[in-house]
């Protein structure tokens, strides 16, 4: 028979026809041999790797996004941010100390009134320092000591007492480390921090807590010879807590600013100094503590609340401190 021709009423098939005479196809099709099933996966895990390896940190972030947690020890609000802690003490206390504690000065202030013992953050090199209005206010002699034991004189540039900060400048002072500045905004409650000053004169003074609470309302008093009683009885740091003043009479002119509440050990000397995050910049200038109704405040020691000026109401600030506002 010729291929051309075919037998009188057999139907002719196109391509895309089945004999219903023809056995039925398998219900499933057969199962591809076992090597051939694992080469898919295996090459999955290979090109995942090598992007891995490719992006580097910005996986790892992903995953710590996706997965809710962050790095032990780094807060997801300052990790953006400068980091100055060494890779190999990151998102350790000791790695902030070791990273900022150079950049935090303890100051000595004199005045007819009295004396005051504070602390101070290092923001040029050449010596222009940030701490809080009450330490300084009134001040005829400011000495300051840095983390290296190097003594200088220096003098008030400008001062807000609306805020509680002052920026004063040493005399001939070159070289310093000067502070990362970090983004108060940015900051959590729960967020891990680390406090650095002088309290009580113990210059370097390394504390850790973390955030507590935020924009609570502290109370100071803009009186510069106020301040500078209340230094020299003890450090008083007045402000308003649950609606009653601690720590001395505010006396009759005050301000109120919202601050940063943390756990973290405060007291009287660590006025003026650094909130720290975990990448070492700093997030707010201490301020105040709390003390129990009825406490002295010479004998007043911390029970972990403690304020601080947010960081970035200093630097909207600092310009016009810097143009000798208030002094």
């Amino acid at each position: 028979m010729s291929e051309n021709t075919r037998p009188s009423g057999v139907p002719e098939y196109g391509p895309h026809q089945v004999n219903p005479e023809w056995p039925p196809p398998p219900a499933h099709a057969p199962a591809a041999p076992a090597h051939r099933r694992r080469r898919g996966p295996a090459k999955l895990l290979v090109a995942v790797a090598i992007v891995a390896a490719a992006v580097g940190g910005t996986t790892a972030y992903g995953v710590q996004e996706l997965t809710g947690g962050t790095s032990a020890g780094v807060t997801a609000s300052s990790a953006a941010g400068t980091d100055v802690v060494p890779a190999s003490l990151k998102g350790t206390v000791a790695g902030v100390a070791k990273a900022v504690s150079p950049s935090i000065v303890e100051i000595k202030a004199a005045s007819s009134s009295g004396s005051a013992t504070g602390s101070g953050v290092i923001v040029t090199e050449d010596g222009e320092v940030v701490t809080n209005n009450h330490v300084v206010a009134g001040a005829s002699q400011i000495q300051v000591r840095t983390n290296d034991g190097q003594s200088y004189g220096a003098r008030v540039v400008g001062t807000d007492s609306s805020k509680d900060l002052a920026l004063i400048k040493l005399e001939d002072a070159s070289g310093l480390k000067a502070a990362t500045l970090g983004d108060s905004d940015g900051v959590r409650v729960g967020d891990q921090v680390v406090a650095i000053g002088s309290p009580e004169g113990l210059t370097g003074t390394v504390t850790s807590g973390i955030v507590s609470a935020l924009d609570r309302d502290v109370t100071v008093s803009t009186d510069e010879s106020q301040g500078q009683q209340q230094q020299q009885r003890g450090g008083g740091w007045p402000f308003e807590f649950g609606g009653q003043e601690f720590n001395g009479d505010t006396g009759g002119s005050t301000t109120t600013y919202q601050a940063i509440q943390t756990d973290a050990s405060l007291n009287p000397g660590n006025s003026g100094g650094a909130l720290i995050d975990m990448n070492g910049a700093i997030i707010g200038i201490n301020s105040a503590m709390y003390a129990p109704s009825g406490a002295e405040s010479s004998t007043a020691g911390s029970v972990g609340l403690g304020f601080a000026i947010p960081v970035n109401t200093l630097k909207a600030d600092l310009p016009d401190l810097r143009a000798g506002a208030g002094s």
